[in-house]
Order: structure tokens, then sequence, then C-alpha cells
């Protein structure tokens, strides 16, 4: 008895809590500490800690939120769960992009391979499409023979060589954060604010980034689609990226009508080809060169807006841009002549017109609607391991502001033999609202953090 009480003459250090305990402090609203985050995630991906748990931790997380130095411990949590990739051997700053996602959003396409012509060292993991948005790499995959499941090794050495690469997440990569996400897709914890940033963030700081240009989507064809909410997400991206000590930018820009005029695989890489040659849509290249020059900016390379601009005209007019796409793609086994000539990118053969009932001004295409018709068709996927058909597609022969006589394409459908054109047509035509007066002419970018 005298021995044990003398041991409690002393402070004694604080009791670690059991997983148990650390549920219900956080359930009750209070912080944990980076230690406790760290202990939690990496319980969970060695299996000591069940799926049930790690769902409770989630919901408190949504129902309570998560400060910011919750969301820095939980986003490096994740981070160093697998692989963090080592680039110190590429010259110069990496910076790499990452968008919220949209309809008709194929700017990654152009913008990495534009950037990398610049000098700016671009390595870029990115995603499939879910849902009624796109993902980068099915659009790649219409680019025959192109992969974009390569070893970490070799992205690590086709952006030393060339300056930019493009795969998907590899199993080494943020393996913590694909478990969690299956996680939050069954719970109801999606849109948590801090969840959201910290998968983002988790992947792309796994890249072995200096910096990174984010581009949050807001409208009816975003996934945030108020301002305030998309701000929000945009504002914390940047202080937990800031946080992690790297460079980090957001830019708001609008998503009501779909990006460009192309919605769907091959036709999208299309359209972003023809941006490095100069040519392509208003608001894709100006979504595009947007990006570019924050990029440029965080790679150190030009000191202004203005210098950015001239650095990106010259890589457009040299050719120096189409050749580094040329490059990459070839270096990740696909067919580059498409590269030159993106008219040689397969569609199918069918083409149906969607035929305006009325005169007037285009105001507004729901992007929701057109996406959810592009999902239809088979150009989207509505379960991660759904094939997609690179084909199938919708052009937009009208957009917002432009004047269409009755009986005129509004848009064209690419279809497969036997797909119900009447019914897709008129889920398309749904989307189109035609008036009178021609709409106001509302800016591209919403608002600017850093």
């Amino acid at each position: 008895m005298h021995a044990c009480a003398a041991v409690h003459d002393y402070p004694s250090p604080p009791m670690e809590r059991t997983i148990v305990e650390l549920l219900a402090h956080k359930r009750d609203g209070h912080a944990l500490s980076g230690d406790e985050i760290r202990r939690l995630i990496a319980d969970f991906v060695r299996g000591d800690v069940a799926d049930y748990q790690l769902s409770a931790f989630l919901m408190a997380s949504y129902l309570n939120g998560l400060s910011d130095d919750e969301a820095v411990a939980l986003t490096f949590a994740m981070l160093n769960s697998g692989k963090v990739l080592d680039l110190a051997n590429v010259p110069g700053k990496k910076v790499d992009k990452h968008s919220t996602g949209g309809v008709g959003d194929k700017v990654s396409i152009c913008l990495a391979p534009l950037v990398a012509a610049c000098g700016v060292p671009v390595p870029m993991v990115s995603g499939r499409g879910l849902g009624h948005t796109g993902g980068t790499l099915d659009k790649l995959e219409a680019i025959p023979g192109f992969r974009t499941d390569m070893s970490t090794e070799d992205f690590i050495r086709i952006v030393g060589e060339i300056g930019t690469c493009m795969i998907g997440q590899t199993n080494d990569i943020a393996p913590a954060d694909k478990r969690i996400y299956a996680l939050r897709d069954v719970t109801a914890t999606v849109e948590c604010i801090p969840l959201i940033v910290a998968s983002i963030l988790s992947k792309k700081l796994a890249e072995g980034i200096d910096g990174l240009v984010l581009d949050v989507k807001v409208g009816k064809g975003a996934f945030m689609k108020d301002e305030a909410r998309a701000r929000a997400l945009a504002e914390a991206l940047v202080r937990v990226g800031t946080g992690a000590k790297k460079k980090v930018v957001a830019l708001l820009t609008r998503m009501d009508a779909p990006l460009g005029r192309e919605v769907g695989n091959a036709n999208e890489t299309r359209e972003a080809l023809e941006v490095l040659h100069g040519k392509g849509p208003a608001d894709l290249v100006e979504c595009t060169r947007l990006l570019a020059r924050e990029m440029l900016l965080l790679g150190g390379v030009v000191k202004d807006a203005a210098e950015a601009d001239t650095k990106l005209d010259h890589a457009i007019t040299s050719g120096d841009a189409v050749r580094t796409m040329e490059k990459m793609v070839a270096a990740q086994g696909g067919d580059a002549k498409v590269v030159a000539d993106p008219s040689l990118l397969a569609m199918a053969e069918k083409k149906v017109p969607v035929l305006a009932e009325r005169s007037g001004f285009v105001t507004e295409i729901d992007a929701l609607t057109v996406g959810l018709a592009g999902v239809a068709m088979g150009a989207g996927r509505t379960r991660a391991d759904q094939a997609v058909d690179p084909g199938v597609g919708i052009t937009l022969d009208k957009k917002p502001g432009e004047r269409v006589e009755k009986g005129e394409p509004l848009a064209t459908l690419h279809l497969r033999e036997g797909q119900d054109a009447t019914s897709l047509a008129a889920r398309v035509a749904s989307a189109y609202t035609v008036a009178e007066a021609a709409p106001p002419v509302l800016p591209l970018l919403v608002g600017r953090i850093e």
C-alpha cells in the first residue's frame, strides 16, 4: 500500500483515450488532438478500428465540424497512410490543379500540357466520372491506347522527362481516403466540408507538389450549388492547404451551363485538344487560362498575369503545348496522332438533332439535366464499376446568349444504333430555356481566394 501511495506523489501522465472514449469526446463537440486523429486513422487502416467506429467519427465530424487543426491532422493522417511521391529530382516548383467537377469540365486535359510547356512541372493524379460529372481519366482513355494506370516510378520519370503525366489514384496513394470515402458515401456524410478538404488535399499532397490551384465550381451543374457553400469550401481548402505548408490558390468559377460545347468523352477530349491549337470555345479557353496563370505564378516562372499571358500565348503559337501533349500521350501508350488531328477521335455514328420549338435567345442550359442525359446515353456512370462508352455524347450547338430560330438545332446527340433517341432528345431539350430577350452576361470567374 505504501509503495503504491508513494507513486501518487507525482503527477500522472494523461491516459490515452480508448477509441470509444475518443469517439464520445468528438460526439460531445470537443476537438481531438493531432495524435488522436493520427492514431484513429492508422488503427483504421491497420484493421484495429472497425468500419462502424470510423463511421461514428465521420458522423460526429459532420454534426460538430472539425477545426482547422483537426482538418490538417486528418489530411496528413490520410496522406501518410500510403506512399508520398518524391519529386525532388524534378527541377522547378511542382504545381497541380484540382477541380471540384462539373459538366463539360475537360480543362485538365489542355491545362496540364500547356502549363508544362511553360516550364512548370504538373504531376496530376485524376479521377473517374461518377454521377452527372465526367472524369478526366475516362476522357483521356478515349485516346486509343492511352494508359492511366502507370506505376508511381513511371509517373515520376515521365514528369521529369516531359513535364507532366496524368494518371489515376494508385493503391498506394492515400489508401485511407479510398476506404473513408466509401464509408462517407453510405453514411450520408459526403457533404461535410472538412472531410471534403481532407479527401482532396490528402491525394493532391501525396503527389509531392509545391503548390495547388483549385477550381471550385458553383452553380446548378456543380457539387456546390450556391456561392456561399462554394466559397466556404474554397476558403477551407486554402486555409488547410496553407496550414500544410503548401502554396494554395482557389478560384470560384460558374457552372450553371456546361463548360464548352461538348459533353461526353471522346468529344470533350477533342475539344480540349483544340485549345492547344489556339482554338476552342471562349468559356473553355478562359477557364483554362485563368487557372494556367495561377499555376505559372505559383511555379515562379512569371512575376505577374501579363507575363503569364505572354508565356501562354507563346506556348500555343509556337506549338510547344501541342508537342508536350504529344510526348505525354506517347509516353503513356496512346496514339499521339490524335493530338495533331483531334478529329481522329472516334464518335458514335448516329447523329440526332434536338430542334428548337421557338425562336429567340438561349437564356439557360441546365447543366445537371445535360449531365444526367449524358449518363443515360452511356457517357457516364452511376456506379464506380460501370464502363463508359467513349463515343457517345452531346454537342451544344447553341449556348446561353446565342440566337436560335425555330427548327434549328439546339444540340446534337451522338448515339449508338438502338438507343432511345426520342426520350434522350426530349431530356436534352428540357435543359434549354429560350426567351425573347438575350440574358445578362455573367462572368465566368466568381471569386479568387488565397
